[in-house]
């Protein structure tokens, strides 16, 4: 399977996990207390993955970058946190540095 497929799934694994997090209630509710141990352990075992074959600190930052971003469209889309012009410009900065990460230097 493609490195950077299986890093992709590890970003999206972690807005899994700060989702879960954010609904257990500071893990009081075993459902989703077991759903972020859950998707927390897939997607440290695909960044452990992905690292093998992309740098580590590209793979980090790629990593956090997508977790950063789906977490914060998650809460703007379901928990009603708060979104303006400003916030959603540097959320797409945000993915243009993640791809540039990709385009940028050759693995």
């Amino acid at each position: 399977m493609n490195h950077w497929l299986i890093l992709v799934m590890a970003g999206l694994f972690e807005v899994g996990f700060t989702t879960c997090m954010k609904l257990s209630e500071g893990f009081t509710q075993i459902k989703y207390t077991l759903g972020f141990l859950f998707f927390s352990i897939l997607s440290l075992y695909l960044l452990n993955k992905a690292i093998a074959h992309i740098p580590l600190g590209k793979a980090y930052a790629v990593w956090t970058g997508i977790g950063a971003f789906g977490t914060a469209l998650i809460g703007i889309l379901f928990f009603k946190d708060p979104i303006s012009l400003t916030r959603m410009l540097f959320l797409i900065l945000l993915i243009g540095s993640i791809l540039g990460l990709k385009f940028v230097s050759p693995e």
